[in-house]
């Protein structure tokens, strides 16, 4: 059993699946920076006392599952989202809704994912692919970030369906409940509700560790690390927020390239001018992002070490914060 499905490769997995699986459905207008835009996926949050990978818990994006669910919403499309506690029941529910013909999303642990690349399997359990058919005991599997469509064995994919720790997916599986016809003026709704819903989450969460006010405060934080944490523990957060910034997905600069994208496309829609003033502004955000990276990949790697090479990382996310505080106070004021 084989669905007719075109792979279509993205940037971000959620996005990628978002965008796939709603034109699996008729919704051709969808593109991969209106799926993130309009399901508000920009975001920024770090939580020093959560650990991941013995560091402290970073995210540039919403949490899993939001991008598809607030899209689909927007647009008035009917979702269908399932967990499992039983392996077998996971897996005949799929096998049933391939059998009727339709392309599934799926929440997955990228440790055991054998298609990738070892250097990026870790213990992360906020990938999504594509289920798309069954041949014997392989399933097609449309890995938005991956090139060309793959494979998988029942047991790879019951693995990777059932990986344990932070984030489990449980045998999620997620698709929209049928066909949809989507107007013009319901995607310029939705990119209004999105826009606004971007500007709430990165301006108006209450508390210092999410959103513009996040970013200050892991600025601020780094540049005590080297004296708090001392140079080897401070090397490894640094490593941990390199790789939630750039191996997750887009991470840091290329979610707000993409987002640079979701306004310049949103500009088709709703001709103001300011939307294409405030993208160069995220265009140049995820420049800052590069380069803090690059900054403390170096400091990681033991080419910098001095506290000023810490300084200098914290001034490039304080520059960054007040960048994107300028750049989401300019969305909120634009008159529709």
């Amino acid at each position: 059993m084989k669905v007719d499905f075109k792979h279509i490769q993205a940037a971000h997995c959620e996005n990628g699946v978002t965008t796939n699986l709603l034109k699996s459905r008729g919704v051709n207008q969808i593109t991969e920076p209106l799926a993130f835009g309009i399901g508000s996926g920009l975001f920024y949050i770090y939580i020093p006392i959560l650990k991941v990978n013995n560091g402290p818990a970073i995210a540039f994006r919403t949490m899993p599952g939001l991008i598809f669910k607030r899209t689909c919403k927007a647009l008035e499309i009917a979702v269908v989202r399932k967990t499992f506690s039983s392996k077998q029941k996971a897996r005949q529910f799929l096998d049933l809704k391939l059998s009727e013909g339709r392309a599934v999303g799926c929440q997955v642990g990228v440790f055991y994912l054998s298609y990738f690349p070892k250097e990026y399997r870790f213990h992360f359990n906020a990938h999504n692919i594509i289920v798309y058919g069954k041949e014997n005991d392989q399933y097609l599997i449309s890995d938005p970030v991956m090139e060309n469509v793959t494979n998988l064995n029942s047991y790879e994919l019951e693995r990777v369906r059932f990986a344990k720790g932070s984030l489990a997916p449980r045998g999620q599986i997620y698709f929209p409940k049928e066909n949809s016809l989507v107007t013009d003026a319901q995607i310029c709704k939705g990119i209004k509700s999105g826009i606004s819903r971007n500007v709430r989450d990165m301006l108006r969460i209450p508390g210092p560790i999410a959103g513009v006010s996040g970013i200050k405060y892991t600025a601020n934080k780094i540049k005590k690390w080297r004296t708090d944490l001392g140079i080897e523990k401070a090397k490894l957060y640094l490593a941990q927020l390199v790789r939630m910034q750039e191996e997750i997905g887009t991470g840091g600069g290329g979610f707000r390239f993409i987002y640079a994208a979701f306004l310049q496309e949103a500009h088709q829609y709703l001709p103001n001018d300011k939307l294409l003033e405030i993208s160069q502004q995220f265009t140049r955000s995820g420049d800052l992002w590069r380069n803090s990276a690059v900054q403390a990949a170096g400091i990681y790697k033991g080419r910098l070490s001095s506290q000023n090479d810490f300084d200098c990382m914290g001034d490039y996310l304080l520059e960054i914060a007040d960048l994107e505080k300028a750049a989401f106070t300019a969305l909120s004021k634009i008159k529709w």
